[in-house]
């Protein structure tokens, strides 16, 4: 056989497929990496409009508690200290995520965390469930059914395309609930958004690989896999095999922005809307990612969850008792495969945060 022209080929540029790209041409090996979009970065690419940073595919800020994972990515950039405090909109009241303190006092006009878990611990007695059959019963027992109807009833069935009567009550195992009047999203330590956005690490990753956008991997596999020694897949691990158990199940999103003549839309960089009755589930204003306050303009996007079907965008995999067992025969599969490595939020069909992704690139890499 004709001597390989590249040490690993890795089939898609996003975070994943990035961070491998980098770590391997440090040690010296040959990489080329594709992808069929028309950008690297995947779903954190970022793009200027209008002088502000716009997150295409949705809100990403980057938080751990893992500082070494922290010290890696702040080498590619400086990052901000953003701080996710999202608000959220049901009809024409204004409360605070997560569930803590300044949500309570706004919903039930009381001060002390006292009052507040005696008001939840009434409300779940009154309304509790013994076997909850479904996520609503679950989320009540959790929260009560005040803050269950008004911020995550109409959500969480926009999430999902179906009422929460007819999910199952797994999906909500817990629902955080903080005493204190904090509304800092996450509990993680690091935290921020990188200055100037998500491309530019991308960027400096691939400094120094091939790279080839525009390329479909399955329009000319047998041409691909001879040009490489070893594979690193990041597409959806089920379209690999050709879909021989039939597919897995996403969900999907579509997204709507726009330029505003005016510096201040909303006040806050995400905004839930809770109501079943408005289709979106958030509006973001990109430029309070970077705490922008003297661009004339502003770009928002308004984000509306779809049905997936096949062909279409995977974002959200659907990790029910179903998919899982479709999974995990799909997982065998690929640990019977000798030169090829399954990485990422589609070839392991799971939702990954943006430092999971990292460190289990990294794993990869040493393991490799």
């Amino acid at each position: 056989m004709a001597q390989k022209k590249y040490d690993f080929l890795i089939v898609g540029a996003g975070l994943f497929g990035a961070v491998c790209a980098y770590e391997l041409r440090k040690k010296g090996k040959k990489v080329l990496v594709i992808d069929k979009r028309n950008h690297i970065g995947g779903n954190i690419y970022t793009e200027k409009i209008a002088d502000i940073q716009v997150h295409k595919y949705g809100a990403h800020i980057f938080h751990t508690h893992n500082k070494k994972i922290w010290d890696y990515v702040n080498q590619f950039a400086d990052f901000n200290n953003y701080i996710n405090s999202p608000v959220a909109v049901y009809h024409n009241e204004i409360y605070n995520l997560p569930f803590n303190m300044n949500t309570f006092s706004k919903m039930w006009n009381i001060k002390t965390p006292a009052e507040a878990k005696a008001y939840i611990e009434k409300e779940k007695e009154v309304y509790h469930f013994d076997d909850p059959k479904n996520l609503e019963e679950q989320a009540i027992n959790l929260v009560g059914p005040t803050l269950y109807e008004k911020l995550v009833k109409g959500y969480t069935a926009k999430q999902w395309g179906r009422p929460c009567t007819e999910l199952p009550p797994f999906i909500i195992k817990r629902l955080p609930v903080r005493f204190t009047y904090d509304n800092n999203y996450f509990n993680d330590r690091y935290q921020g958004i990188p200055v100037g956005g998500y491309t530019q690490i991308i960027e400096k990753m691939l400094m120094g690989v091939d790279v080839q956008l525009e390329v479909d991997y399955f329009s000319n596999k047998a041409e691909f896999d001879q040009i490489a020694e070893r594979l690193i897949y990041t597409g959806p691990i089920d379209q690999f095999f050709d879909y021989c158990y039939g597919p897995l199940e996403y969900r999907s999103l579509h997204f709507e922005s726009e330029v505003l003549n005016e510096t201040n839309y909303q006040g806050n960089a995400v905004i839930n809307y809770t109501a079943y009755d408005v289709p979106y589930t958030r509006i973001i204003e990109h430029k309070h990612f970077e705490f922008d306050s003297t661009s004339p303009q502003t770009v928002i996007t308004k984000e509306y969850p779809m049905t997936w079907k096949l062909g279409e965008e995977p974002y959200y995999p659907i990790n029910d008792e179903k998919n899982n067992s479709l999974y995990e025969k799909y997982r065998i599969l690929a640990s019977q495969q000798t030169n090829v490595v399954f990485g990422g939020r589609l070839g392991q069909y799971r939702y990954f945060d943006m430092d999971d992704v990292i460190e289990s690139a990294l794993e990869v890499v040493e393991k490799l």
